[in-house]
């Protein structure tokens, strides 16, 4: 039997007598997501100015390099040495060159040489060689003897300049008036997409930024931007097969151990973050892909690292998509902060109305705070 009654297929083509199905959801398709901001958490403080200054200092160095072309002869009988930075000895130091059983005392220092007594303790004289690291083991100061010159470092003033973050918000009269889809308040809406794009250029910008070549402080015809993450980095700067990196171009966990190692032995600190984009995070998946098993009932396939863990610290990996493919940045969170200038976090002001529409903007200003450059590193020329 045939249907009688009135039906949708006969309201015409364009249905004007049936409201439209709008699902009650605005999509956002482009990423927004923040996670190193995330990971590093809010500031315990805010600047106080433009240029952000911070003091950074370090204890006196215990090692130094023999810089003696000619020692290579004879050198497991000679107690005249000369080194690259000789004020860093002092008489009755027990020093060791690197690899060796051997230790030897310090008996003298004048000018760039130190005169050692060799095999000191029973030890075995063993070859110095130029360029070998002499690590000071400690001093023997003598029972009653005047206490020797004092030795000191000098605080280093760092610092990083604020960068302004801006986006305008414009809505006309009528486009606020007119009931829209799904969207109460349009200038609300508006503030709000303006807010997260900023969000995103704000980790971006934490991560490869830049400062100007001249006049960083800025000017009415240079904008001031922060220096990010990777542009902080001169130290710790690793390349696959050069250094105390091992391996190829396909990022291997021998080299990420080996990285946290170079910055443990230079720093003393222990990165906790591990910072990758895409590529290199299904590397660092696959570390695991020989020792997973499966049965066959399993219903769930996992291949994922979230936590690499060894014996120079307990990193989180963390995916950012605007890592450079081709890196791997390890950090210490705890030396590093994002912070705002003070009253300048993200805010909307608004502006002057000359016509028929709102009108404001979204800004901030902030800058990245990385302190101990020397605490974290960077793993560069990886296959992508």
């Amino acid at each position: 039997m045939s249907y009688t009654g009135k039906s949708t297929y006969t309201a015409g083509s364009t249905l004007p007598e049936i409201a439209e199905d709008v699902a009650d959801l605005v999509s956002i398709v482009t990423p927004v997501e923040t996670p190193l901001l995330d990971a590093l958490g809010d500031p315990l403080y805010a600047a106080t100015s433009t240029r952000h200054e911070w003091l950074e200092d370090a204890l006196l160095p215990n090692s130094d390099t023999i810089n003696q072309p000619s020692i290579s002869d004879g050198g497991a009988n000679t107690t005249l040495i000369s080194v690259t930075h000789s004020d860093r000895f002092r008489i009755g130091d027990l020093i060791q060159g690197a690899g060796s059983t051997e230790v030897c005392l310090v008996t003298n220092v004048s000018g760039s040489n130190v005169t050692i007594t060799r095999g000191y303790g029973g030890t075995t004289a063993t070859e110095l060689v130029n360029g070998e690291t002499l690590t000071i083991i400690g001093n023997a100061a003598l029972e009653g003897a005047e206490a020797g010159g004092a030795r000191f470092t000098s605080r280093v003033r760092k610092s990083n300049y604020t960068q302004i973050f801006s986006a305008p918000v414009q809505v006309s009269g009528t486009e606020a008036a007119v009931r829209q889809l799904r969207v109460d308040d349009e200038m609300d809406y508006q503030t709000t997409n303006r807010l997260r794009e900023l969000l995103r250029d704000l980790e971006n910008t934490v991560i490869n930024g830049v400062a100007p070549a001249a006049n960083p402080e800025g000017s009415s015809t240079v904008r001031r931007t922060m220096r990010g993450i990777i542009a902080s980095l001169s130290t710790n700067q690793f390349i696959p097969g050069s250094g105390v990196m091992p391996g190829d171009g396909d990022l291997a966990e021998s080299q990420v151990n080996a990285a946290l190692r170079a910055i443990w032995e230079g720093s003393g600190s222990k990165p906790d973050l591990i910072l990758v984009g895409g590529a290199q995070k299904r590397r660092i998946n696959g570390f695991i892909s020989t020792s997973t098993r499966n049965a066959p009932a399993d219903e769930r396939f996992k291949n994922l690292v979230s936590v690499y863990e060894s014996d120079y610290g307990v990193c989180r990996v963390i995916l950012s998509r605007y890592v450079p493919a081709n890196s791997v940045v390890f950090l210490d969170s705890s030396k590093i902060s994002v912070v705002p200038l003070t009253g300048r976090s993200f805010h909307f002001k608004p502006l002057a109305v000359t016509g028929d529409y709102s009108s404001g903007e979204v800004i901030g200003e902030y800058t990245l705070e990385l302190r101990n450059e020397k605490s974290h590193g960077i793993l560069r020329g990886l296959n992508s």
